[in-house]
């Protein structure tokens, strides 16, 4: 097996060192190392990280392949430096039987720029009727733990309660996309005042918050575990961490956009800011921020939601929602937490590797820098900053709210179980 000594990184931000890469393990930490025969990495005082993983990433296939593939989304995905990413459900077939959920796992262990765990569907088709094969999705080859109906809330209380009983038999977590769907019918936009002024349909923050306070509490009841998508609110923020003082076992994810982006930008008209939950006020962003700093929020997760060209370029109402994230999530984090002293590389790790690895029951991800450990690491040059240019993407959809926005950091390396998959800002 090859050797890889990576020299003078800054892991997770401390003082430089050595790290050496034997096979698919980190053999060795600390000064001056050397290896014979070993390829040498010239960190230069790059952060070393370990690697990312996203709970929450739409890789499209089965069905929409002209918006994403698991090999074009896995691209991507090494690309930010992410090892590791959950597949969504909300595929054509729908992810709701053992079946589709191996063929996109078997699918992410072909291409190998990273590993692929699926999301299991909570209920058949999405439809919030009738429980989908939990059971058999958990024992099949893929060994799914998260399951979600994302794209949809899972609105019927009893159905959820249900879900949340049934997974706990085996440890597994029902990730919620809290949406009410009487509250936002016809909603186009985050519901204030720049909804008021431009005339779109309002999307109240207590569509989210009501459903979020419902489910901790049914979680509480059943003594289960519930994850909750893409927070967006404030008032999410305080449901959240009242149901963390009680030790309810809730766990709740923040976007890249959410942390960095208004609805002020929906004036524009661009369907590129149109997304599910909408974008909210500076208000909520910097509650968001302050959430994600104190461990009211647990991860960033990338929402990742490509969509070809079509589906964007055309008029707001008629758009699909969502933004590509995985190849901007990083550069975006280190915009709005540690360039604002919010967090630091040690706090990134915690939130965008080791969390989600443990709430996603990802073996082998989001472990230390450590001798013995997996070698899943991505190597980040926090100098560099320049302009979003999606032409650049692995990604097959182009829908990024980023496009000519200068940002900091830019991921040169990226590596699953010592393999290099990124080398110098290029895919291998």
């Amino acid at each position: 097996m090859s050797k890889t000594l990576i020299r003078g990184a800054k892991v997770l931000g401390g003082e430089p060192q050595d790290v050496l890469i034997d096979g698919g393990t980190v053999a060795e930490v600390g000064s001056g190392l050397s290896a014979e025969g070993a390829e040498v990495v010239e960190a230069g005082g790059k952060v070393l990280l370990p690697g990312l993983v996203d709970l929450h990433t739409h890789l499209r296939e089965p069905g929409r392949e002209d918006s994403e593939t698991v090999l074009t989304g896995t691209r991507a995905a090494a690309s930010g430096g992410y090892t590791a990413v959950f597949a969504m459900a909300n595929t054509f077939p729908v992810a709701d039987t053992a079946g589709v959920v191996e063929q996109v796992w078997r699918l992410g262990k072909e291409h190998g720029y990273c590993d692929v765990q699926p999301i299991g569907a909570v209920t058949v088709g999405l439809e919030g009727k009738k429980l989908a094969e939990l059971g058999a999705m958990h024992e099949s080859a893929a060994g799914v733990t998260v399951f979600s109906d994302d794209g949809k809330c899972v609105h019927d209380a009893v159905i959820m309660r249900r879900a949340l009983e049934y997974v706990k038999a085996f440890d597994g977590v029902v990730a919620q996309h809290a949406q009410e769907p009487r509250l936002t019918e016809g909603a186009q936009m985050n519901e204030g005042v720049v909804s008021a002024e431009l005339g779109l349909g309002g999307w109240p923050a207590v569509a989210e918050e009501s459903v979020i306070a419902r489910d901790v509490l049914l979680a509480d009841h059943v003594g289960s575990r519930v994850h909750i998508c893409h927070l967006s609110t404030a008032g999410s923020v305080e449901i959240v961490r009242w149901a963390k003082s009680r030790s309810i076992r809730v766990t709740a994810e923040v976007t890249p956009h959410h942390l960095l982006l208004t609805d002020e930008l929906v004036r524009s008209y661009n369907p590129v800011y149109k997304v599910n939950p909408p974008l909210r006020t500076e208000r909520d962003v910097l509650a968001l921020r302050e959430a994600l700093a104190d461990g009211t929020i647990d991860i960033v997760a990338t929402d990742h939601a490509p969509h070809p060209h079509e589906d964007k370029d055309c008029e707001w109402a008629a758009a699909a929602m969502g933004m590509v994230g995985l190849e901007t999530a990083l550069s975006v984090v280190q915009e709005t937490m540690v360039d604002t002293g919010l967090l630091d590389w040690a706090g990134v790790a915690e939130r965008m590797s080791f969390t989600p690895a443990r709430i996603g029951r990802a073996e082998g991800h989001g472990r230390p820098v450590s001798a013995g450990e997996p070698a899943n690491l991505t190597l980040v040059d926090t100098a560099y900053r320049g302009p979003v240019d999606p032409a650049g993407f692995a990604s097959r959809s182009r829908n990024t709210p980023y496009e000519g926005r200068e940002l900091p950091g830019r991921v040169t390396h990226t590596w699953l179980r010592g393999k290099a998959t990124l080398v110098d800002g290029k895919l291998t």
